[in-house]
């Protein structure tokens, strides 16, 4: 591990720093508003806004998932509305089961915890627990009967399917779209390193921030590859580049940026990919053979939740404080402090209280934004609905940036979505929400500095480890004239293991409490070295009498 340690500093100025925007920002964004549209417009002409937060729940859905392959995504995306239901449904049951606000609150705080869990342990991505938190904490105090249950998840369950077709749809168009950007991400990542290595005279050390970020974008261009499914012509191609970003990263001395930014051009749209060569073969081969172990051996989900155990205590007792001390303070909707709270808790204790300082800022210029368009959204419920699709719109379309930015639209659309159900005054919401947002932060913190784990970096180190051993186990054998058949195939399966568990371990890792700053680029060349002795294991394995060979590659 780096010996660096965590940072104790707590920016203010840094926090609200604005970055640039993602480079597929509008497509959460419009996606977003194509799921909400037709159902919320189908309830105004029935005139049944009051269902509204039910469909809600199915229609967000539509914002994860589009970093991933579609074959990913459509397993991705049915997880999420699956377990939206699941919360929404609990929360409901529990809603027509009992009035006492005492054990709402610790219900939505047991369901934050096990969303923050989850999406973590199976690495979501954006917009992570939020959404889901926050639509089962609101549903934990709407007023419910056993009855209405099954007609509310029914209209959850239909706007999920929707956003589940609205997330799929662009792969008709471009179906390799996410494989590209990512590997286009990699190769502007190793040249921007390889630039600023020229621009040093070559005496960069060998931790900086642009090595790092195109270690990460590496990385994370594998998993994206691993993930697309069938490894067909286009994924061998792209493949091919994210080894030629590696060996930039590797040896930036030797390395053509511009070549590099020149090929993730090309990788824009649905051109053809560019070709480099048949070089880079062993490294591709190692790839193929983890990838096929990967798909073998899917790892139960226990081991990484085992590892966020603590940031689920934290999750829990952070929301159930906020919750209750919103209660004592006699606010009608606690949910907003526990969701402020869940909300919060992120890699270590510096990106925490950033967060906290980002939804602390963007709730309070929120509300301000509602007080502005109150007068608006009382015309009637037709601009109630356009409304609240363009603070959608805003939402995603900021809050890549800075989270902060994002919540100047989202604050807004929840105080609206509460009145779906009728008109409210705006002064009573604003200061509910005002002192609901100060709570949860400053309860939601406290107890983020009360629940620790260190332990996880080590994980990280065992993996590496792990790794190096099963790489040298194989290499031996394959020195040796005549090494034993079953011995190469145990080896082989353990280094192809212990390949996919650090990449598995290290995603935990980065996600994880109190860690030490990750070691990027050992995993990058520990990766890379396994890959070319899983290469050559394969190889000695597919030149046997009892193995077929590997699909693409000559023994």
């Amino acid at each position: 591990m780096s010996s660096a340690t965590p940072s104790r500093r707590l920016p203010l100025a840094g926090a609200l720093r604005l970055g640039r925007p993602s480079e597929i920002w509008f497509k959460p964004a419009l996606s977003v508003i194509v799921a909400v549209a037709p159902p919320n417009l189908t309830l105004l002409a029935l005139g049944r806004l009051d269902l509204a937060m039910y469909t809600m729940a199915g229609s967000l859905c539509a914002l994860y998932a589009h970093n991933r392959p579609y074959a990913a995504r459509a397993r991705t995306l049915a997880g999420v509305v699956a377990g939206m239901l699941g919360g929404l449904a609990v929360a409901l049951v529990a809603a027509s089961l009992t009035g006492s606000a005492v054990v709402l609150v610790a219900v939505g705080a047991l369901l934050a915890a096990a969303q923050k869990a989850l999406c973590d342990a199976t690495r979501i991505g954006p917009p992570g627990n939020v959404v889901l938190t926050f639509i089962t904490s609101a549903a934990l105090f709407a007023p419910q009967t056993l009855a209405q249950v099954p007609g509310h998840l029914t209209l959850a369950a239909a706007a999920g399917a929707w956003a589940w077709t609205v997330g799929m749809a662009p792969g008709l168009l471009r179906p390799h779209g996410p494989e590209r950007r990512a590997t286009a991400a990699a190769l502007n990542a190793a040249a921007a390193y390889a630039t600023a290595h020229r621009a040093e005279g070559g005496g960069t050390p060998d931790h900086t921030p642009a090595r790092a970020h195109a270690a990460a974008a590496i990385h994370t261009a594998w998993q994206t590859l691993l993930r697309a499914g069938r490894r067909s012509a286009t994924r061998r191609a792209l493949e091919r580049l994210v080894v030629r970003a590696e060996v930039a990263l590797a040896a930036p001395a030797d390395t053509d940026p511009e070549r590099l930014r020149g090929w993730a051009r090309d990788l824009r749209g649905t051109g053809a990919i560019p070709r480099t060569g048949h070089g880079d073969a062993d490294e591709l081969l190692g790839a193929a053979a983890e990838a096929e172990e990967a798909a073998r051996e899917r790892r139960p989900l226990w081991p990484r939740l085992r590892l966020l155990a603590p940031l689920a205590v934290r999750t829990a007792l952070g929301c159930a404080l906020a919750g209750y001390a919103s209660l004592a303070l006699g606010i009608g909707r606690p949910y907003w402090a526990l969701v402020t709270a869940a909300a919060l808790y992120q890699a270590n204790l510096t990106l925490t209280w950033s967060r906290s300082v980002q939804r602390v800022v963007g709730n309070l210029a929120g509300v301000l934004f509602f007080a502005a368009l109150a007068p608006l959204v009382h015309l009637g419920p037709a601009a109630l609905v356009l409304c609240c699709l363009a603070l959608n719109f805003g939402a995603e379309a900021l809050i890549g940036r800075n989270y902060w930015l994002g919540s100047v639209c989202v604050t807004p659309m929840a105080l609206l979505i509460t009145e779906f159900t009728g008109f409210q005054e705006p002064g009573t919401l604003i200061t509910e929400r005002v002192v609901d947002t100060l709570v949860g932060a400053l309860v939601g913190f406290a107890a983020a500095l009360v629940v620790t784990d260190r332990r996880t970096g080590d994980h990280v180190e065992e993996a590496l480890a792990a790794l190096e051993r099963a790489r040298e186990r194989a290499v031996r054998l394959l020195a040796e004239p005549c090494p034993a058949p079953t011995a190469v195939d145990a080896a082989h399966r353990s280094l192809a293991a212990a390949l996919v568990e650090l990449r598995s371990v290290v995603d935990a890792a980065s996600g994880a409490w109190g860690r030490l700053d990750l070691p990027q680029e050992r995993v990058v060349l520990a990766e890379r070295a396994g890959h070319r002795t899983l290469a050559a294991t394969t190889r000695h394995r597919a030149a046997r009498p009892d193995h077929r060979t590997t699909e693409g590659v000559r023994p």
